[in-house]
């Protein structure tokens, strides 16, 4: 018997086996997008997927596939769309696709899921996938289905941010390939990183509105949204330990009866 926490490596045997022993599914939702000249593309792939992995190992979870695409980057949150490589959904069929998935899932016995979302702009659109697949599934009779959607990033203690950022932590909105990312790039993928490229920038500054389509000044020539000097792959691995621990206990309690 194939042993392995990602789903798309077992026989179907091996995977019904492990949904009747009561296997949550983990579906990390990544992004193709753009995060400055020193990180790779796939950042949001990355990261999800390696939270979700350790997450799932401790609790004996599978991990699905990851979604390679994500629902359109926005200026103020991730770049936009003018970066050459940024290769997004409409929101309907990054919906759509995490409906057919969960409700496939859910028609061969899967009963629970957590959702890690690894890019901003995903967060509402998922919400819609997730309200869908379980509409689909009680007109198939099938209503014990629970799914947990999170970001990652949202499971961090505070000590931990006070550490990272002695003058404050500016909150999570603008650190798109910023100090945070590049430091868990730096502990997971490092050599996936380019730190002479990093830009000397600091944080940017928008209105709290959107422009649409968005005037030149609502973009950042490099990408990167927060200074990202000072990264380290020690501030990553400390985030990743915060991430899975308090991930680790969230899920269990949100499935203990």
């Amino acid at each position: 018997m194939v042993e392995s926490v990602f789903m798309a490596e077992l026989s179907w045997p091996e995977w019904e086996e492990k949904i009747k022993a009561g296997a949550i599914i983990f579906l990390p939702l990544g992004a193709t997008e753009q995060h400055g000249p020193h990180l790779p593309l796939n950042v949001d792939v990355i990261l999800s997927t390696a939270v979700a992995e350790v997450v799932a190992r401790e609790i004996g979870g599978l991990v699905a596939p990851t979604l390679q695409y994500g629902y359109k980057s926005m200026p103020r949150s991730g770049g936009g769309q003018t970066f050459p490589g940024t290769t997004s959904l409409d929101a309907a069929t990054f919906s759509h696709t995490i409906r057919d998935v969960i409700r496939d899932m859910g028609m061969h016995g899967a009963r629970r899921f957590v959702l890690v979302n690894g890019h901003f702009e995903n967060a509402w659109p998922s919400v819609e996938g997730v309200d869908l697949a379980l509409r689909d599934l009680r007109a198939e009779d099938i209503r014990n289905v629970t799914v947990i959607r999170l970001e990652y990033w949202d499971f961090v203690r505070r000590e931990t941010l006070d550490w990272i950022f002695p003058n404050g932590f500016p909150g999570t909105e603008l650190e798109h390939a910023s100090l945070i990312e590049t430091s868990l790039m730096l502990a997971l993928r490092p050599d996936l990183v380019e730190l002479s490229k990093v830009p000397q920038e600091s944080r940017a500054s928008f209105p709290p509105y959107d422009i649409i389509p968005a005037p030149p000044s609502y973009l950042r020539a490099s990408g990167v949204l927060a200074d990202a000097r000072g990264a380290s792959a020690e501030i990553g691995r400390r985030l990743l330990e915060d991430h899975v621990l308090m991930m680790t206990d969230a899920v269990t309690q949100a499935f203990t009866p």
